[in-house]
């Protein structure tokens, strides 16, 4: 290997070292701040704008960011879990949104993914075509649509209103299609001679060919729909029924709290993706192939 190749590698290495420190060390600072005691917190980040002493009575914009805590607590981890039921209870919110949600719309996505790429029918990819502009379009576009729909069907103040049309969202759809393009047509041609339907065809021989796609459309579900934010405001009016994401935007003035709600907001996204880490690696890999 020339000098050159092994320059250009270190620089790289370097560069791609830097970037990832930046991007992980917020979440540094929110878990090592989380293990603070309240009194530490509020010394560190107290109002912004408070008057320094050093600086001569000038106000000081900033707070004293710190990472290593003086003593190590699970004091914030205590109040967050136990004294402020108000956090489970919107944990399960979430958890009951979210998961209907991933299961339903793998499930439609899948379905409507093999009629778009196996079956030929008259107007497939134009159909296709207006299918796939409806996930062009930014939610503030379809704001009001949606809102009359709810309202018509009597499902505003409901979590259905959330569910169903995260069910039939147009991205799972996209995403998965892409994978059964590449899948042979010479599979289903041959299982159709041996006597098998569309049905059995879906399930024996397509859903294990795309588990890799299927796994990462489940974990890009999850944390679409763990973080979203607007349409519970909007279509929720009882903040009692509205998920953890809402939660977290509204601590205010309990910033010991908001570090430990923050650090148990991650976990659940971070498990998910260790434990299907290597399918969803391979799935957006393939995914960048076919697309």
């Amino acid at each position: 290997m020339s000098v050159a190749k092994i320059l250009n590698k270190s620089v790289l290495t370097v560069v791609m070292g830097a970037i990832a420190v930046l991007l992980l060390l917020p979440i540094v600072i929110t878990f090592t701040n989380s293990l603070m005691t309240e009194q530490e917190i509020g010394i560190n980040y107290g109002p912004i704008g408070q008057m320094n002493k050093a600086a001569e009575g000038r106000p000081n914009p900033f707070v004293n960011l710190k990472i290593v805590p003086d003593q190590v607590t699970l004091e914030q981890y205590g109040k967050v879990l136990i004294g402020s039921p108000r956090y489970l209870a919107m944990f399960w919110n979430s958890v009951f949104m979210v998961v209907p949600i991933i299961a339903g719309q793998t499930l439609v996505a899948a379905l409507a993914a093999y009629a778009f790429s196996k079956l030929q029918f008259r107007g497939r990819d134009p159909l296709f075509l207006v299918y796939v502009m409806t996930m062009l379009m930014p939610f503030q576009v379809t704001l009001v649509p949606n809102y009359m729909m709810a309202d018509k069907l009597g499902l505003l103040n409901s979590t259905n209103a959330i569910i169903l049309p995260g069910i039939f969202a147009a991205f799972g759809v996209f995403m998965l299609r892409q994978f059964m393009l590449d899948i042979p047509y010479a599979y289903i041609e041959a299982a159709k001679l041996d006597g098998a339907g569309h049905l059995r065809i879906f399930y024996k021989i397509i859903m294990p060919m795309i588990k890799p796609g299927m796994a990462a459309l489940v974990i890009l579900l999850f944390v679409d729909y763990w973080n979203m934010v607007e349409q519970p405001l909007i279509f929720l009016d009882d903040p009692f029924k509205q998920p953890l994401s809402v939660y977290l935007s509204r601590i205010n003035g309990e910033t010991g709290i908001a570090f430990a709600a923050s650090m148990l907001y991650m976990a659940p996204m971070v498990l998910v993706f260790l434990y299907a880490e290597t399918y969803f690696i391979e799935g957006v890999q393939l995914s960048g192939i076919k697309g």
